[in-house]
């Protein structure tokens, strides 16, 4: 896993197709905008995982 700070206005990008960009940080809250092709499946982390276990309860 890669850690990295950054400030407002900054952003990463992952494998030249999918920026993350920080647009609002303020106690302790954190604001990400997301740009990626449209055949990339975003979903928030806790979705993810519900969505996980409900598969793992099925097989």
């Amino acid at each position: 896993m890669l850690v990295l700070g950054r400030k407002p206005g900054e952003h990463v990008m992952i494998d030249g197709k999918i920026m993350v960009k920080v647009v609002k940080s303020d106690d302790g809250s954190l604001r990400l905008a997301i740009d990626a092709p449209k055949d990339v499946r975003i979903v928030r982390g806790e979705i993810f995982e519900k969505e996980n276990s409900n598969l793992a309860t099925v097989k």
